[in-house]
């Protein structure tokens, strides 16, 4: 399961600041642009299926960390 479009703007802005990250690192990590990061945090965007595979990654490699996340946003 992926997250609903609602819920995209607090997991990635939750996601962010886990990772100790400004919009415009986090968006060099996920190939895209400060401007799209900020569109998805305020909820003016959504990520492709592409980005949100990555996301899903980010959280996987973060360990427990990133596991709370993965349970509430990518449940099976």
């Amino acid at each position: 399961m992926t997250p609903s479009t609602l819920q995209i703007p607090e997991l990635i802005k939750t996601l962010r600041k886990r990772m100790n990250l400004s919009q415009e690192k986090f968006a060099a990590r996920l190939g895209v642009s400060f401007q799209t990061i900020n569109r998805w945090e305020c909820g003016r965007a959504t990520p492709s299926q592409m980005a949100i595979k990555l996301i899903e990654l980010q959280l996987r490699q973060m360990g427990k960390q990133g596991a709370d996340l993965l349970e509430a946003y990518f449940k099976e």
